[in-house]
Parts: C-alpha cells; structure tokens; sequence
C-alpha cells in the first residue's frame, strides 16, 4: 500500500474511532489514478469507484484461519489447491523452513515453483514399511520360515510421507516428488 493510501487509513481511523459502534461505514474505493483508497464517504463523492468485497467462501472449503495445518487431510488440501493455483509461495507456506540457511531456501523454493508448474494427478501417504523396520531393528535378515508364521493384528499406521502424483508438460510423462513429513508445534509441515 503506498504512503498516501495508509496515511488516509489512519485519518480514517482516527476518526471513526470517536463515533459511535455502527455509525460509520468505511469503503473500499479505487481512486481514478488507480490506488486502493479507504474512506467513510460514498466513492463516488471522491471521484473513485467502490471495489466489490471478495466472493464468500464455498461451502465445505476449509477457510483460511491464518494458521497451520492441523491434521494431514488439511496438509493435503492445502498442497493440492497450491499446485491447482500454479502458486509456488502458497505451497512454501506449508514447507518446514526452520533451521535452513538462505541459500538452501532458496533451491527449495526454485523446486517447488517447478512443481506447481505440472499438473497434478495425486497426492499419495506413504505408510512406513514395517517389514524392513522389524528387520532393521533386530540387525538380522533372517528368512520366514513355514511354521513360525503368526498372524499380527492390524495397526494403523501414520504416514511419514506424502507423494504428489504428477505429469510432465506433455501430459503422459509420470513424474514423482516425495516430501518428508514434520510435525512441529501441533502442525503438520512437509519437508526435504
């Protein structure tokens, strides 16, 4: 915003701030040189035109609440609609940033401007491999023998990745990007 428009804001304020709750009405008007122009008077009294307010929400979109991804069902709508949106910094907005140095953060986010720019098929959880797990732990690759088979109950297993599914420009050219997965602070975050 430039200097102008946030001085007549604050003038704006600062007298609004005196009135009674409901009393004034403030407009979001565009002035005839072009610039965002705030005022408690009709637009047209300033010589400028009203600006519409932003369409309302679709239902059963997840609004935006200015924080973080709570669960990864939210981690994966908001991936998708950045890649959807071709929008490299909507999709560094829910990249683990915390520990990098400029120069790496800056080959991350070249990575993901080229990866809003395929289009999306997917994008997958990738579930741990328990087998090769158990195997790491017990430091021995020992083969299954017949008899020492015993059924495992089933346990749900949390995703430690997320694959997103892509073509190249040409459209039948897979392309796959595999993002760790990083919970910090209560929110969900892909990383590396």
């Amino acid at each position: 915003m430039q200097r102008h428009a946030l001085r007549g804001l604050l003038v704006l304020s600062l007298a609004l701030a005196g009135a009674p709750p409901g009393y004034a009405q403030v407009h979001r008007c565009t002035g005839a040189d072009g610039n965002e122009v705030f005022t408690d008077r009709q637009c047209t009294d300033i010589g400028g035109v009203e600006q519409l307010s932003r369409a309302p929400a679709v239902a059963g979109a997840r609004a935006a609440r200015g924080g973080c991804a709570r669960n990864l069902q939210d981690l994966m709508f908001e991936m998708t609609s950045a890649i959807d949106a071709r929008d490299a910094n909507r999709l560094a907005g829910v990249y683990h940033w915390t520990g990098m140095s400029g120069s790496g953060a800056y080959a991350v986010l070249t990575r993901l401007d080229a990866l809003v720019q395929r289009p999306l098929v997917d994008i997958v959880p990738v579930l741990p491999d328990v087998a090769a797990a158990a195997a790491g732990d017990a430091g021995v690759d020992a083969p299954a023998i017949d008899g020492d088979y015993y059924p495992q109950a089933s346990v749900r297993q949390s995703p430690v990745a997320l694959r997103v599914e892509q073509t190249l420009a040409n459209g039948s050219t897979p392309s796959r990007t595999v993002f760790g997965l990083q919970k910090h602070f209560g929110c969900w975050w892909i990383k590396g």
